[in-house]
């Protein structure tokens, strides 16, 4: 795996590398990190902070161990302080991030919470990675509220990370958190766009961009969902959209909209001439989930594989010299809703997410159960669903005011 780190005009790195879903990730969860799709460049903040965050991420990848991979990242080029961390630390490591990517966790799941273990084996330096203990968790975890007034959320991402750690590879259960202090969790209602709102914001798109955010409305879809459908999961007989490994790595089906059916089919064969013309030229294949691409050797370059939504220009492996398509990057959509949202005068701290909120809070006003919006969305619990019935109460919208009786 080769990737090299270079100034970018002065106040930013520059991050170039073979393409690899584990290094996007590593480098997409930086602060401040930048796709350009122009010069197929990420950028990142030039600073000492922004870099050491970086290695991290890259380390926990497991891609550019020097000691392992000459062809990674090269020792004069770079360092990283993991090269000193014990060999207990980094064995604990490579079969932390085994497990995990045993258990299907995904990637950016598996680089966030090898960020939360590595942060924690650093809080402790001067504690042997085998003598931790609930007592550091419950220190780790209180400071983590009370010194760096993470959100409850955040908090409780770190505590996941460490008690999977904890219970698969160290075998201990810690249970008495009893002393953590916690992060205040608040109650939040979901931004929501009114259907004006949602059909202005539209109308400021075109292209795929315009089709991708109107499935989001017309779904329910999160934006991943969205972008990682494959040929084969749009169903025009059945008028249905399969949503395949979704969050919790569930499968589920929504309606496939018939405003977008024609629009849909018209892309579909814009898609299938993509990769005609990428097969004609020798390519053509695409990235299959698991081990798909050993067992169905052929699968890889069948169309019904295919992204609905593929990148417009191909990706090439340097070291290989092989080119395939990836499915669009989330953050060119989130750039275009963003910029659309602005053009609507809307003021509402709104995102392509915003779509999903409309989308369920609108059925649940035109009388659908709130059973059947909990599957669509694919909510495990109905509680976590009943957060849209706040529309089935007017709220300080359905009262008059005195001011306005006088």
């Amino acid at each position: 795996m080769n990737l090299k780190i270079s100034g970018y005009y002065g106040k930013e790195l520059a991050i170039a590398f073979d393409y690899n879903t584990a290094v996007v990730a590593a480098v997409r969860t930086v602060p401040c990190s930048r796709w350009h799709p122009e010069t197929h460049l990420w950028t990142l903040p030039d600073t000492q902070a922004t870099l050491d965050q970086l290695l991290d991420n890259l380390w926990t990848t497991h891609l550019f161990d020097v000691s392992t991979c000459p062809a990674g990242i090269q020792k004069n080029e770079i360092t990283t302080s993991a090269e000193n961390r014990s060999g207990t630390q980094k064995l604990n490591m490579i079969k932390y991030r085994a497990l995990l990517e045993t258990k299907h966790y995904s990637a950016q799941t598996i680089a966030t919470y090898s960020r939360w273990l590595i942060q924690f084996s650093q809080r402790f330096t001067q504690i042997p990675a085998d003598k931790l203990s609930q007592k550091e968790i419950n220190l780790f975890l209180s400071e983590l509220a009370v010194k760096r007034n993470v959100s409850a959320s955040t908090q409780n991402q770190a505590l996941a990370a460490l008690l999977f750690y904890f219970r698969y590879v160290r075998g201990d259960d810690p249970t008495k958190l009893d002393s953590v202090i916690r992060a205040k969790k608040p109650v939040r209602i979901p931004v929501v766009f009114s259907r004006n709102e949602a059909f202005a914001v539209l109308n400021n798109l075109d292209g795929t961009k315009q089709l991708i955010a109107s499935l989001l409305y017309g779904t329910g879809m999160r934006l991943n969902e969205c972008l990682t459908l494959r040929i084969q999961d749009i169903d025009f007989g059945n008028n249905e959209i399969t949503i395949r490994n979704g969050k919790g790595a569930k499968d589920r089906r929504t309606m496939l909209p018939q405003a977008l059916r024609k629009k849909l089919q018209q892309h579909m064969i814009k898609v299938r001439q993509i990769h005609e013309a990428d097969l004609a030229a020798g390519w053509g294949k695409v990235l299959l989930p698991g081990a798909l691409d050993k067992k169905y050797p052929r699968a890889s370059a069948d169309f019904r594989w295919q992204w609905v939504f593929p990148q417009k220009n191909r990706w090439k492996n340097q070291a290989t010299g092989m080119e395939g398509r990836y499915h669009i990057d989330a953050s060119l959509i989130e750039r275009a809703v963003q910029k659309a949202i602005q053009q609507a005068g809307i003021y509402k701290n709104a995102c392509c997410h915003t779509f999903r909120h409309s989308f369920a809070t609108h059925l649940i006003e035109n009388g659908y159960d709130i059973r059947t919006v909990q599957e669509l969305l694919g909510h495990s619990d109905v509680k976590t669903t009943m957060i849209y019935t706040h529309v089935l109460n007017k709220g300080p919208a359905g009262v008059k005011s005195p001011l306005d009786r006088m």
